[in-house]
């Protein structure tokens, strides 16, 4: 059979076109391969924020189909975040709610991971999901739901269903990477190329910075402080001279998230004071030591007892009905855990 040259050129048209329909579909990644690349990302934005990684990983795979939808490819935008009026990065325009709505665009994927940490945090609608624990995600997806995140009825429960089906809140308990790689083996391909490719800033030991994992597990002197656990949480003690911004470069922090440990208003520019308290990660929602109450004594203050104890002012307050600025009296009895 003979063939014009016509219907050659359709037909290695068409089969140009079958092997790139293969190509990409090769390139799909997968859900599992999604949770090995940008696991540690969550945990660590757990402990510096109090995100359950859990919740952050479903949001991720739900909002971005595990990074292979069209807006996450164009974006790195793997959850969602539309611009709003004060956002002044990059842009896309993307069809969601209603067409052509404005979304934010990010040189990489882990951008996008910060900024929804950040988003998450700085944003007063949702304060009431900090309340909840980091082992708490049915509570923290209704919260979100509650809370506007998405327009989807089902939103919470699909969250859900994403954590519960793939044991993702394994993440949300200690030694949560661990535990996750325990019941499902990684792909080590796909954590090696991450690890060449990536522009994520786990922190490292390097001259003038600590690994958080290394504070976190066990208490330590680094670079002249001592680091000390109290409820679960460390913390330094100021020592003559020190500056918000220095401890906050020497832990690898911002200044704005060391005041917020510290429930500190990120417009002060008050410094600490000599012997003080200086937490380095969030504190705790509640106690978590033997004593259920602790009675007031003269000049203390919930905030000051926020610090003594290791637990958020505002759950803190919350727990006692009460408000933030409320005085205290000697002898009030303050319920330290629900």
């Amino acid at each position: 059979m003979i063939f014009s040259r016509k219907a050659i050129f359709v037909l290695l048209f068409a089969f140009s076109i079958s092997i790139m329909g293969e190509a990409s579909a090769q390139t799909r990644q997968t859900k599992e391969e999604y949770i090995d690349r940008y696991k540690t990302i969550a945990i660590d934005h757990m402990e510096r924020y109090g995100i359950p990684a859990s919740i952050t990983m479903a949001q991720g795979i739900l909002e971005s189909d595990s990074g292979n939808s069209n807006l996450a490819r164009r974006s790195n935008n793997h959850f969602g975040i539309k611009c709003k009026k004060d956002w002044k990065g990059a842009k896309v325009y993307h069809t969601d709610d209603a067409p052509n709505e404005c979304f934010r665009s990010y040189e990489t994927v882990e951008e996008s991971y910060e900024d929804h940490a950040k988003f998450l945090d700085n944003s007063p609608r949702y304060d009431s999901l900090f309340a909840y624990q980091a082992t708490d995600y049915r509570s923290w997806a209704r919260g979100l739901k509650a809370a506007g995140y998405a327009t989807a009825p089902d939103y919470a429960q699909r969250l859900i269903k994403i954590i519960e089906d793939n044991k993702l809140y394994l993440l949300d308990e200690e030694n949560g990477a661990m535990l996750y790689a325990s019941r499902f083996k990684s792909n080590e391909n796909v954590a090696e190329t991450f690890a060449e490719s990536s522009s994520v800033n786990i922190p490292t030991a390097t001259e003038g910075r600590i690994d958080p994992n290394d504070y976190r597990v066990v208490e330590r002197t680094y670079n002249g402080y001592a680091v000390y656990a109290n409820n679960r949480t460390h913390f330094v003690i100021a020592r003559n001279g020190d500056k918000f911004a220095d401890i906050a470069s020497t832990f690898a922090i911002t200044e704005r998230t060391l005041r917020k440990y510290n429930e500190i208003s990120p417009a002060s520019t008050a410094d600490p004071i000599e012997g003080e308290m200086i937490y380095i990660e969030r504190k705790q929602t509640e106690w978590n030591g033997d004593e259920q109450y602790h009675i007031v004594r003269e000049g203390e203050t919930l905030l000051s007892l926020s610090q003594e104890y290791g637990v958020r002012l505002k759950q803190l307050a919350a727990m006692n009905k009460l408000k933030v600025a409320d005085t205290l009296q000697a002898g009030q009895r303050i319920k330290l855990y629900r």
